[in-house]
């Protein structure tokens, strides 16, 4: 047997055939969860003793009672059985991987005790690698505003009422007596005698008349407004209702939670893991000593109020409506609140020092229990509270989302810097685990969408392509000025001062390839992707020399090789042609055949690189 926080886990060796190898695997998952303290994970190795065991049961058939660690020839049997995980699984989960490591710490554990005989064979294939994949485990996303948002509005609601019920049930016992000397079936009697601790919770067994003699406000105070409750269980249900009259229940800690992870952003098992000497009153917030297991980190951090000690925590009024300062995420005041509530607890536990998350509850036998917060048991769980908070989650309804959100938060609100939202684990952990939101992804796709937008527009303003100047009658140095030229440019072009050889240039000083001020290094190899190149009627002979150029470079080069070096070319290109008479292509051929026209490109333009 293993006591674990939450439950007690049993493996009884005696449900195997292979009893002695059950016990010998039983004895290591005993004292290395013991030694290790690694809480529920310790249902892991008793989850792998249990598939090894039924394995061995079926395969050795009757010779698994001799099955044993000391035994070489479990060698082969061993090492089918860890092939075989995979079928009992979805394809993809850690869950074979996470099996067969279990079983080979165990092995190697029992190996590192000279008195506890292992086969060599079965130590060597404990401590190989594992013969299986890790698997992809899927990553909670976190809650959106709107769920975290309605999550922690109704956290606030759910501590109110908590508030509430207890005033009301100490002042009902208040008004109550012995009900010996009252009635049984009389609440403030009842909660007088549980408060005083005159009458205990076993004494509803024995003096509690039967449920159908109970008045009806005691019957509905068990089963609910108009109902009648069960006779097998009323009066075990009865003491439980009249606890949670007195003191918190394991329903009511879940808000506390939640508001602590929300103000702090720390884990689960951190902001329920710090008891009273751990807590330090500041002016303005309040310092807490948080220990995370997992990391064996202590931390001392403290949270500044975001709102002045005087502004009132929030209210409910009777239609269920919170106000007064709603949100607040104070954690001094989420700590108040906790201590407060706990206050009568904690002085039935004086054992439990390192938490202040503790409850008091009713087992069937009529047992009272005063003890640390179970948030895993039955009808006790996260998703149990969300339901009964009227809250609806998307997905996985797990508390570890929360922390999530607050994460996406601290990170949007340092604009992305991961030092600054890691600032209680490591960069790695962050981009990891964290940094897979869907918040975040689609902040980040927003971003990179933002740049490329950028730099396209700066590409664009870069290489926007030559303008063309069409026209059946003849260019004048009008027509130029008019289409956005000034009157020196125009003046320049129309007498050829400005002839680059496939295009004119109204600036070969102030090139998008070359420095200002600077002479264009690039023409004519890059006029046809440059904003300064004005084409005329004259450069068609030119163009159709380039294109053939351009052709023969796209018979030598690789597509992809051709497009990213002479792409945005080959469309201008084609654009300024398209974009011309046919009667025109034609004579500018037959100037080309008449060889009035050539094209003179530099040396380096018949030699092309791929690289």
């Amino acid at each position: 047997m293993v006591q674990i926080p939450s439950h007690l886990l049993v493996l009884d060796p005696a449900d195997y055939r292979c009893s002695l190898l059950a016990m010998q695997l039983a004895d290591e998952w005993v004292e290395y969860v013991a030694a290790t303290a690694i809480g529920p994970h310790a249902k892991n190795y008793r989850r792998a003793i249990e598939l090894v065991c039924r394995y061995m049961d079926q395969a050795l058939g009757p010779h698994a009672e001799h099955a044993s660690l000391a035994d070489p020839s479990l060698f082969d049997t061993l090492l089918k059985w860890e092939l075989s995980l995979p079928e009992g699984y979805a394809e993809g989960s850690t869950g074979p991987y996470l099996m067969a490591s279990s079983l080979r710490v165990l092995i190697i554990r029992r190996d590192d005790h000279p008195d506890r005989p292992v086969a060599a064979v079965l130590a060597r294939l404990a401590r190989g690698p594992v013969l299986l994949g890790s698997g992809e485990s899927t990553e909670r996303d976190e809650f959106t505003r709107q769920e975290k948002r309605a999550v922690v509005r109704a956290a606030w609601k759910s501590i109110h009422a908590t508030r509430k019920r207890l005033e009301n049930g100490w002042a009902l016992a208040g008004q109550g007596r012995h009900p010996e000397r009252g009635s049984w079936t009389s609440i403030p009697d009842l909660l007088w005698g549980l408060a005083h601790e005159k009458i205990a919770a076993g004494d509803f067994r024995q003096f509690m008349p039967p449920s159908r003699q109970w008045p009806q406000k005691l019957q509905e105070a068990v089963a609910g407004p108009g109902k009648v409750p069960h006779s097998g269980t009323a009066r075990v249900q009865l003491a439980r209702w009249l606890f949670a009259q007195l003191y918190p229940a394991t329903f009511d800690l879940h808000a506390f939670r939640v508001l602590l992870m929300d103000a702090t952003g720390y884990t689960s098992e951190e902001v329920t893991g710090f008891g009273e000497t751990d807590v330090e009153f500041l002016p303005k917030g309040i310092r807490l000593t948080l220990l995370k297991n997992r990391a064996e980190r202590l931390r001392h951090r403290a949270f500044r109020d975001q709102t002045p000690p005087d502004v009132p925590a929030p209210e409910v009024d009777a239609d269920g409506k919170i106000t007064m300062n709603w949100p607040r995420r104070e954690a001094s005041e989420v700590v108040r609140q906790l201590l407060d509530l706990t206050a009568r607890v904690r002085a039935k536990t004086p054992h439990i020092t390192d938490t202040l998350f503790v409850s008091a509850a009713v087992h069937p036998n009529y047992t009272a229990v005063f003890d640390r917060w179970h948030p895993g048991s039955p009808r006790g769980r996260f998703p149990d509270w969300l339901a009964a908070m009227d809250v609806e989650i998307k997905g996985d309804p797990h508390i570890g989302r929360m922390r999530k959100s607050v994460k996406v938060e601290k990170a949007i609100v340092t604009e992305g810097r991961i030092a600054a939202a890691a600032d209680d684990h490591t960069e790695e952990t962050f981009a990891g685990h964290y940094a897979q939101g869907t918040t975040l992804r689609i902040l980040s796709g927003r971003t990179i969408t933002t740049a490329q937008q950028h730099w396209f527009e700066k590409a664009l303003d870069r290489v926007d392509g030559p303008t063309a100047v069409s026209g059946t009658g003849d260019i004048d140095q009008g027509l130029l000025e008019d289409s956005g030229l000034s009157a020196q440019e125009a003046e320049d072009i129309m007498t050829g001062q400005l002839d680059m050889g496939v295009s004119h240039c109204k600036n070969p000083y102030q090139s998008p390839f070359s420095r200002p001020g600077d002479l264009c290094a690039v023409a004519p190899l890059r006029c046809l992707e440059c904003r300064n190149a004005w084409i005329l009627p004259s450069n068609l002979p030119q163009l159709l020399l380039f294109k053939e150029h351009l052709e023969r470079l796209r018979t030598l080069l690789a597509p992809p090789v051709f497009t990213r070096l002479w792409g945005q070319s080959w469309v201008n290109l084609h654009a300024v042609l398209d974009d011309r008479p046919p009667e025109e292509l034609a004579q500018a051929g037959k100037h080309i055949e008449a060889g009035l026209a050539d094209l003179d490109l530099p040396l380096a333009a018949h030699t092309e690189f791929d690289a």
